[in-house]
């Protein structure tokens, strides 16, 4: 039988010991205290070759990395989160932590991120990173810190085409009368309507059926894109106009990087830059292997002989949209 009283010499050390087991108990449990969730969402698929997917995922290989059992990232793509515009504003109001958002979708709150929608600003991929890692880019990242939105770099998607079920295209003539998505853009409906189509401004999620039923005829799109999205089930036709750059903000909001200590943060962001570079490495590889796959899967794939009688066409869209995305951040983007 238990004693019914406990001897002095043992009231005196028990206390001591749940004191020390206490102690020894905290410890364990600051040393294996539960992950920070990061959520973050994306509109295409979640695919191995998809540029947003890949952004999304190597962020997750670069944060786990830098800060080893830290962070769990989950993943929410295929517009599981809404649209972009949606996930926005999710960002700036932090019930999402993070997103990878098309410029084109940024410009709609902020100007300045229309510059990459400008057509045949770049002539590679090179020059565009060259003017988005430099003061350009450093413009346009200032300028959303005002909507409690923190951009950490451009990955990318590479430079967008037209895809159509009507014919090729190889001069601004052959677009005529073609009804085209474009991303909801002021600026992507005046440059389609200079070069002569129709274009039909649709959110992401409606492109596929769009095309699918007839309702367009088409759309301009990166080449992973196209692949990943299963667009050569749908669309005959692909021309390599390379008439603008999509540019991929990773993006995190401002309430979401705020709960974390400086030098977490500056775990984050060197995550994301690694990331960055490690997609767009990955980009440049899987462009002619994606091209293959596409034609592979039966689109007619051609190139376009002159892009320079396209751009001859756009010289006043330039001038319309000067103002408004911002004489520093295009005379940056120009002087690169």
């Amino acid at each position: 039988m238990f004693p019914s009283r406990i001897p002095a010499r043992f009231g005196r050390v028990l206390p001591a010991l749940a004191l020390g087991l206490a102690v020894s108990l905290g410890v364990g449990a600051a040393a294996h205290a539960a992950p920070q969730v990061i959520k973050i969402g994306w509109t295409t698929a979640d695919s191995p070759s998809d540029p947003y997917a890949i952004t999304a995922h190597y962020f997750a290989e670069e944060l786990e990395k830098a800060a080893p059992g830290q962070f769990k990232v989950q993943f929410y793509g295929g517009h599981q989160l809404g649209d972009e515009m949606q996930m926005l504003q999710g960002l700036q109001l932090g019930t999402l932590d993070m997103g990878v958002i098309t410029g084109t979708v940024i410009g709609n709150i902020l100007p300045s991120y229309q510059l990459n929608d400008l057509p045949f600003l770049y002539a590679s991929n090179e020059q565009a990173h060259q003017v988005l890692d430099g003061k350009a880019g450093e413009i346009m990242a200032e300028d959303l810190k005002a909507k409690k939105v923190t951009n950490l770099g451009f990955a990318e998607a590479g430079f967008r085409h037209v895809i159509n079920n009507t014919r090729p295209i190889e001069t601004p003539d052959d677009l005529k009368g073609i009804r085209l998505r474009v991303q909801p853009s002021d600026m992507f409906i005046d440059s389609f309507r200079a070069l002569g189509a129709n274009p039909v401004p649709l959110p992401w999620g409606d492109a596929f059926t769009a095309v699918q039923q007839g309702t367009i005829d088409g759309l301009e799109i990166p080449l992973a894109v196209i692949y990943a999205n299963k667009f050569p089930e749908v669309t005959k036709h692909l021309s390599l106009t390379r008439h603008s750059y999509n540019a991929l903000a990773l993006l995190m909001s401002d309430r979401s990087l705020g709960k974390l200590d400086a030098a977490t943060q500056d775990l984050v962001r060197a995550a994301a830059r690694a990331a960055i570079e490690r997609q767009r490495a990955t980009m440049a590889v899987s462009d002619a292997e994606i091209l293959d796959k596409i034609r592979a899967a039966g689109m007619q794939v051609n190139e376009v002989p002159d892009l320079g009688i396209f751009r001859d066409k756009e010289g006043a869209v330039y001038d319309k949209y000067r103002d408004a995305i911002g004489a520093p951040v295009l005379d940056a983007a120009l002087g690169q």
